[in-house]
């Protein structure tokens, strides 16, 4: 489940990162500046569907585009099985990175339903605290819960 918001218009400079409109004009804390040269990702949000890099991305090639950010993957009290995962199976310690790994998660989990330890690997977020393990735990377990949810409908 994604919610979606209403189509949005900020006034900036087409150069400005996509980041900084969310964060700075728009209050969307989600996204994390990790460190702005493609590394950390704990910025990552959804644009049209693909995992991006906010930091990384001018304002001039998101006109018109769907951004979903991390806030986008609940509706009230009801997360998105890979945040039901997350918790269920304690990932984060500080958080600051769990934003952007949850994202790519749901990514990868919608272009692979069913991911080995391999195509888990290639998932690049830097998680400063070490919960590696358990993060590739919670996408698996993440996997099964998106496939039973499929199953019941």
């Amino acid at each position: 489940m994604i919610r979606y918001l209403e189509r949005l218009s900020v006034d900036v400079s087409e150069g400005v990162a996509l980041l900084w409109v969310l964060r700075d004009l728009l209050e969307v804390r989600g996204p994390k500046y990790g460190c702005g040269i493609e590394v950390r990702h704990a910025c990552t949000s959804l644009l049209d569907s693909t995992a991006c890099l906010p930091c990384q991305v001018p304002m001039d090639r998101v006109n018109g585009r769907a951004v979903t950010t991390i806030e986008g993957f609940a509706d009230g009290d009801t997360l998105h099985s890979v945040r039901q995962a997350w918790l269920g199976l304690d990932v984060a310690q500080c958080g600051y990175c769990q934003p952007g790994q949850v994202m790519n998660a749901v990514a990868l989990l919608t272009e692979n339903p069913n991911p080995t330890d391999g195509d888990i690997d290639h998932i690049e977020n830097v998680c400063r605290c070490g919960t590696y393990y358990r993060i590739r735990q919670a996408i698996k377990h993440a996997a099964e819960l998106l496939q039973a949810e499929k199953a019941k409908h």
